[in-house]
This record gives C-alpha cells, structure tokens and sequence, in this order.
C-alpha cells in the first residue's frame, strides 16, 4: 500500500495533536538534523519502556510508539537507552503520525491501519537523499527500487531492484517525496518476527518522514518530521538490537 500520508476530505475531521507525557508539539521537535544524536536524559522512577517484558534482553535501545486510543492517527514517539539494567528517556515525546484507520491488531494488506506489536529495525536504512549519519547500512534510492508489495510474488514484502512493477501494490520509492527522503525498515511480517512473509498479511511498514505540511495520517506506517527522524535514525545503533513497540497506551502492558 502506498505509504505517503493520506489527506483527509474535511467531512473526516481533524483531532488536535494527543502529546503524552505533557510534552507539545513545540517542546517535542527541539533536536535540530544537524545536531549530535541524542543523548540519554536524567533517570525517571517510571517511564513507557520500564515495564516492558517481551523485550529480548540484549537490546539497550527501544522506540515506544504510543497513541491515547484506537481511534486517533496521532501518535507519540519516545526513544530510551538501557544502562546498567536500567531504561532512560533520551527523547522527549515527538509528535507523530500512524495509518488513518488508526493501530490495529489484525493489519491485513491494502487496509490503512498500522500493526500494533513488537518489531525489530531493518538491516538497512533507505532513501532518496544522501546518507544523513546513520550507523546502519545505507541504500540511497535509485530509479526501479521498489518494496514488493504484491501478496502472490515470491518476494512479497521484501525491497527489489527491478525494471519491471513487482505488481499489486507495490511502492517505487524513489518517487516518494518527501516522505521517503530517509526511512527505517519496520520488521512487521518479517524476519525476524516470522521466518517468511505470510501472504496478505501487510507489508512496506516504515519509519519515515511527513509527506506533506501539516502532517497527515499515513497507510499504514509511522511518520515523524524530518528534524525527528534524522535524530531518530542517526541515534539507532545496531549493536544495540533495537526494538520498537507499537500501540494504544492501553495495550502497552502487553508488551
């Protein structure tokens, strides 16, 4: 399904912006692209990832997703750093966007929902622009870069440098802008979390950029403004098997 963000008929209405933590839109969006990556902030008795229990024990980095409910594409971005077996905030909450049907658990593809759960990041980071910094393996996008998105191909839900359209609905990413300026892999319906994509189960879930001013809802994935996402990507290390967790704030004790 395509990813960039979907512009809402005014008979859809448009909430204001759910900011946890008290954190506002302005206080959320202060780490600039050119800055260094993020560092961990004062320890909290209690914050989103210290009750978090499905997390493999080696990972030392965790990006909480979190929206109020079921029904609101605005979300909340938070990151944290585990040390010495404790969990730090290093971001504040950095507003966000998730799929316009909202989080779902039964994300199926084609349905703009975005999948609740617990994923890893990709092994490679993509993109139009150049490399902006970040730790992991970069591909800069070329013509016929696509992520396959077709449920009856082999490759369903994997990226593919191809002349021809893998079909369905498969993306050419390098035409994403702006939204595919830079953007991180989201392993939902696939490995590690499955061994091999299952047929119709959704695909192409990423980490990246607003498509447009002000921000809109998305297909099915997470959007931060490009200043939060580059901090965000360029603060992701691989050694630290980060994870991300995704869902409603009243689901969060699941994970």
């Amino acid at each position: 399904m395509k990813r960039r963000s979907l512009i809402l008929g005014a008979a859809a209405g448009v909430a204001a912006p759910v900011i946890a933590s008290g954190a506002t839109p302005a206080a959320a969006s202060t780490t600039d692209a050119t800055t260094d990556r993020p560092r961990p902030r004062r320890n909290s008795p209690s914050n989103k990832a210290t009750n978090l229990t499905t997390l493999p024990t080696t990972t030392r980095q965790v990006i909480v997703v979190t929206a109020a409910s079921y029904r609101t594409s605005y979300a909340t971005l938070e990151t944290f750093a585990k040390s010495d077996g404790h969990w730090t905030p290093v971001s504040a909450a950095l507003p966000a966007r998730i799929g316009s049907q909202f989080f779902s658990d039964h994300h199926v593809e084609g349905v703009p929902t975005t999948p609740t759960g617990v994923y890893s990041i990709g092994p490679t980071m993509y993109g139009i622009a150049a490399n902006p910094g970040v730790r992991y393996p970069y591909h800069r996008l070329v013509v016929n870069d696509w992520w396959n998105e077709n449920p009856n191909s082999s490759a369903y839900n994997t990226f593919q440098h191809t002349p021809t359209n893998p079909g369905g609905l498969s993306e050419a990413l390098w035409k994403e802008k702006p939204a595919y300026t830079h953007f991180a892999v989201i392993t939902y319906n696939m490995p590690p979390n499955v061994a091999k994509p299952v047929p119709n189960a959704g695909s192409g879930i990423f980490l990246h950029e607003f498509s447009r001013t002000p921000s809109g809802p998305t297909a099915g994935c997470v959007s931060l403004s490009h200043t939060d996402l580059v901090s965000v990507l360029r603060w992701l290390d691989p050694a630290a098997q980060p994870r991300i967790v995704m869902c409603p704030l009243e689901s969060l004790g699941r994970y």
